[in-house]
């Protein structure tokens, strides 16, 4: 039989991807998530769906819980994985999600930059517990009882939770998109001519730069640490790929770069800056992560 509100179930898609992904810091896995969700809405009966008042809320808890499951488990994965790990970089938010961007100016704010690869890369080191409640309820406005119903604790309890994970996020506002984008172009044209003195001059002494090849791709193995050392590396790097273009894209809806070898992406790069300089790069090699990524 035709489910009557197919059309309203279908639309939450773009939400789930997008609540998923912040959950996970996987594209791949919060599509996985998604369609699994959707396999369960389709598995009840057509009175028990009749039951469900509020469908897009539904789908919303079954996929927290999906969720939740996954990142008690992710541990033990990640432990198995080649080298450093770093979340799935995502391209401009209309080619990953498709479609236009929020129209309230306030919610593009607050999910531009909850899929800022600093602010995932700080997710990642939470419990499941307190990921899940901080993203739920301060990215996405969930009241701390629509929190509990998918973590499994008192709403006080998820409380708790949200605000252990607050206190590990950064308060101060980092630098304009304008200011960033300005610093990754003066970042490539260095890059680009070898100009190791211009690189030094971009990056923080203190620095780190990490990369994620998964096995499936040349990358440095370890994280280097210190601007002077990132700067000789990178100026390798160049050497090595001379055939390389880079372009400056959106990265987790802030400036990068990303890297085309014959037609295909193969290194996305992403930036933490403050006061001027790059603290922090995220090279992104393993092909599988890569799979969002067009050349544009």
């Amino acid at each position: 039989m035709d489910d009557p509100r197919l059309s309203s179930v279908v639309s939450e898609r773009r939400q789930l991807i997008d609540l998923a992904y912040r959950l996970l810091g996987s594209l791949a896995e919060a599509e996985d998530v998604v369609q699994e969700t959707y396999v369960r809405w389709y598995a009840l009966s057509d009175g028990q769906r009749q039951e469900v008042t509020a469908p897009g809320a539904w789908l919303r808890t079954v996929a927290g819980r999906i969720c939740l499951d996954l990142l008690g488990s992710a541990r033990a994965r990640r432990e198995r994985y080649v080298g450093e790990w770093i979340p799935e970089p995502v391209p401009d938010r209309s080619e990953w999600l498709g479609g236009p961007v929020p129209a309230d100016p306030a919610d593009r704010v607050t999910l531009d930059e909850s899929i800022g690869m600093a602010f995932l890369v700080v997710l990642d080191s939470m419990t499941p517990a307190e990921r899940v409640a901080f993203v739920l309820h301060d990215v996405f406005r969930y009241s701390f009882a629509e929190v509990a119903d998918i973590v499994g604790r008192t709403p006080a309890a998820c409380r708790q939770l949200a605000s252990s994970a607050r206190r590990r996020i950064r308060t101060s506002h980092g630098p304009s998109s304008a200011q960033r984008a300005e610093v990754v172009g003066d970042f490539k044209q260095a890059w680009e001519t070898g100009d190791i003195e211009a690189l030094i001059g971009l990056l923080d002494p203190r620095a780190i730069a990490t990369a994620d090849s998964g096995g499936l791709a040349p990358a440095f193995r370890h994280p280097i640490t210190g601007g002077e050392q990132i700067a000789h590396a990178w100026v390798e790097i160049a050497a090595r790929g001379s055939e390389v273009t880079l372009r400056e894209r959106t990265v987790n809806g802030q400036p990068g770069l990303v890297a085309e070898l014959a037609g295909a992406v193969v290194s996305v790069y992403a930036f933490d800056i403050a006061d001027g300089r790059i603290t922090r790069i995220w090279a992104i090699r393993n092909p599988e992560k890569l799979r969002p990524w067009k050349v544009v």
